[in-house]
């Protein structure tokens, strides 16, 4: 009988990797590189992805599908990315994305991750063609003709959707969870030395200055001292 147990949950292993699989070749099939730059401004702020580009709080990005993992050179890696070892393949790229720290446990990457599948494969198609030797994420059958339709709106999870909202977001979520930026509750001059000790102390890439005015309006405004859009769950 316990064979015969151990025999089904061999079975089942089997058909749910290939599926994960399959699911992943589908996802970058019609992953949108364009999409993906846009997305990955989120990454922007530790890492370079030009080439020759310079390191920052990460290495920079070039040539990074295929490549060896925790083996840039000139750039100090962390004990566990160090010893990850293998080979930065989509399948890996898509599960480092999701949660980092899930996948390289005591790695020093601070990114909360990726939700959305469509996101890490439009993100995974842009790092591809950002190298010397892009790889063919072409569908297995000619694709359907583009339907144009309406421009998928942005989503910035618990952030008020107004202008500024892009910036910011993608100025604080690659380090934290929105929920903790809308509980702050600070006067625009409080943010304004909060993104100071953030640079100062915690290593983040400076803001340009016109991109951090647009940012600073938006927090004063939207989650102030009188926190209008405070979360109430």
């Amino acid at each position: 009988m316990r064979t015969a147990f151990a025999a089904t949950l061999l079975l089942a292993f089997a058909a749910a990797a290939p599926a994960s699989a399959a699911d992943l070749e589908a996802r970058l099939a019609a992953a949108d590189p364009g999409r993906g730059k846009k997305v990955f401004r989120k990454c922007a702020a530790c890492h370079t992805v030009e080439k020759g580009g310079r390191k920052k709080i990460g290495p920079n990005l070039w040539g990074i599908v295929g490549a060896p993992a925790g083996a840039r050179e000139g750039f100090r890696y962390s004990r566990a990315m160090a010893a990850f070892g293998g080979s930065w393949t989509p399948e890996r790229l898509d599960a480092y994305l999701t949660k980092p720290r899930a996948l390289v446990k005591g790695g020093s990457m601070s990114f909360v991750g990726l939700k959305r599948g469509r996101d890490r494969a439009d993100v995974i198609a842009f790092l591809n063609e950002m190298g010397d030797s892009p790889a063919a994420f072409g569908p297995a059958t000619p694709a359907a003709p583009a339907v144009s339709g309406p421009a998928e709106p942005e989503d910035f999870g618990l952030m008020v959707s107004a202008p500024g909202a892009s910036e910011t977001f993608d100025a604080c979520t690659p380090c934290h969870s929105e929920r903790i930026v809308v509980q702050q509750g600070l006067t625009r001059e409080q943010w304004d030395e909060l993104m100071v000790w953030m640079v100062e102390e915690q290593e983040m890439e400076p803001i340009e200055e016109g991109a951090l005015a647009v940012i600073l309006d938006y927090l004063a405004e939207h989650y102030g001292p009188a926190r209008p859009n405070f979360p109430r769950r």
